[in-house]
């Protein structure tokens, strides 16, 4: 099968997605307006949407006949946009058929918020498609209210490679490397260091935690526009030796990182269904403490897989924080508990066989 992607080549979501129908053998296509300096895909065929260097405004069509030249040179028996503005909107532009998108949360959630055209634009996109796809039971709830026929949407989650994260990744030279201290034990954050994710009420957190567990270390990982604020905070409540902001980990990275932590936390206010790096801590045999948003709950069972606690309260997060890291038993059993709903509901490959039999379906009867 020929498949050919709209979708951030930039993005490790995309790679996934990519590499998996690669490796199965299709011949797999992936257009994109971002550059591919860092992007290195195996058996990929990479085609870059030209753009003049500087331009801050790019006609529409511009960039639709780029695309439909490509499909036109291609011939894929799909088309597969990811992320409904821009690659779902263009996509639909080009009338080609048959097409799928993929939406991954703030394009439904919050982008037909900005302004009417918008709206306009991903009410087009979710019409022109002949299958959607998400990763959470409330996005299917807001499409169908933005016009998506409820018979066209399928959930498949974007998954989690239980293979590659897992608890053996776990490296007994972490704490030297980190210089963590041999009796330390570590917290760890990987969302981006911008509002709607919240690390602060972590970095307020850890305050209250190092008073009941002294030893804790917090690992904070990703980069955003609230980094230096984060970092001025940690030095205000005199927290900044217990804190290390490592920026981006490379994926390849991860594994280990994850698997060397004891507790894995995330403050986003917002999600669309189980965030990806909150799925590779829960395969990491991690126990997790996360807010009560999204599809949370119908992931993490609450005493049981971990906590789930109200966004924006420090207090309650440092309380499931100290308690966990307190009772060891407790953290394996949890994440023991975790691990296992990864791999019975949530493996990366079950859900992109899943997609390849819509593929199928949708070349059959085209």
């Amino acid at each position: 099968m020929r498949i050919c992607y709209l979708a951030d080549a930039e993005s490790v979501h995309t790679h996934r997605w990519v590499r998996y129908f690669a490796d199965k053998g299709h011949e797999v296509h992936l257009v994109s307006l971002e550059p591919f300096e860092n992007c290195h895909l195996a058996n990929v065929n990479m085609h870059n949407l030209k753009v003049l260097r500087g331009m801050r405004f790019v006609p529409l069509m511009t960039l639709v006949i780029q695309i439909k030249r490509l499909i036109n040179r291609i011939k894929p028996d799909i088309l597969h946009a990811h992320y409904a503005l821009p690659y779902g909107f263009w996509g639909a532009l080009t009338m080609f058929r048959p097409i799928v998108m993929t939406v991954w949360g703030s394009d439904i959630l919050i982008t037909p918020s900005n302004s009417k055209l918008s709206r306009w634009k991903v009410r087009f996109a979710l019409a022109r498609a002949d299958s959607i796809t998400c990763d959470a039971e409330h996005v299917i709830e807001r499409m169908t209210q933005l016009g998506a026929e409820r018979q066209k949407i399928k959930l498949i989650y974007f998954g989690v490679d239980t293979q590659q994260f897992n608890p053996s990744k776990k490296d007994s030279d972490f704490k030297q490397e980190m210089r963590l201290g041999y009796d330390s034990l570590t917290v760890m954050s990987l969302r981006n260091l911008n509002r709607l994710y919240d690390v602060e009420s972590l970095i307020r957190a850890s305050l209250m935690v190092l008073r009941e567990v002294p030893q804790t270390k917090f690992i904070i990982a990703g980069n955003g526009d609230q980094r230096e604020f984060l970092v001025d905070l940690a030095q205000s409540l005199g927290v900044a030796d217990s804190v290390r902001f490592v920026g981006f980990i490379p994926n390849d990275e991860l594994p280990r990182y994850l698997a060397s932590a004891n507790v894995y936390v995330s403050t986003s206010l917002s999600d669309a269904g189980l965030a990806a790096s909150t799925a590779e801590a829960m395969a990491s045999q991690l126990p997790v403490v996360i807010t009560d948003v999204a599809d949370n709950r119908n992931w993490v069972k609450d005493g049981e897989g971990g906590f789930i606690v109200p966004p924006r309260n420090p207090t309650v997060l440092a309380e499931r924080i100290v308690y966990l890291l307190k009772n060891e038993t407790t953290r394996h059993n949890f994440g023991a508990f975790n691990r296992k709903v990864m791999q019975d509901r949530n493996e990366y490959r079950t859900q992109m066989e899943k997609m390849e039999h819509i593929y199928k379906e949708l070349a059959r009867t085209h």
